[in-house]
């Protein structure tokens, strides 16, 4: 379908003059075409960005109380610890339990190896979400 819609757009666009608003916005399309094409070329990628907007809400409700985090560098932990939370959360795992898990275990760990408490990496020993 997708296939369908792009070879119309491009027959519509030889037929319109190159000044026209529709030419216009159809060039805007084909020039994004790549980028809108990308979410069919594989399921993990969502065709809009609601999940990323929900994971933001938080954030957001909370940003009179952020005023206060200190200097920069307290928002900059801030927005670390929100990353590392909503990657857990986005993976399936605890959050609170993957935290717990990672904190209890890291100082005993190979600094080459800290790949192994990415969230996807250690899921199976710690109880879902």
């Amino acid at each position: 379908m997708l296939d369908d819609f792009g070879s119309w757009l491009r027959a519509t666009l030889e037929k319109l003059s190159r000044k026209s608003d529709t030419a216009a916005a159809i060039q805007y399309a084909l020039n994004l075409w790549p980028a809108l094409l990308r979410y069919s070329d594989n399921g993990i990628i969502e065709i809009d960005n609601s999940a990323a907007e929900r994971a933001l809400r938080g954030v957001a409700i909370g940003r009179r109380n952020y005023l206060f985090a200190g200097a920069d560098s307290g928002g900059e932990r801030a927005a670390a610890i929100y990353s590392l939370i909503g990657t857990a959360k986005f993976n399936g795992v605890d959050p609170e339990a993957w935290l717990r898990h990672v904190l209890t275990n890291i100082a005993d760990h190979p600094v080459n190896r800290v790949d192994d408490f990415l969230p996807w990496n250690c899921a199976a020993q710690l109880p879902s979400a």
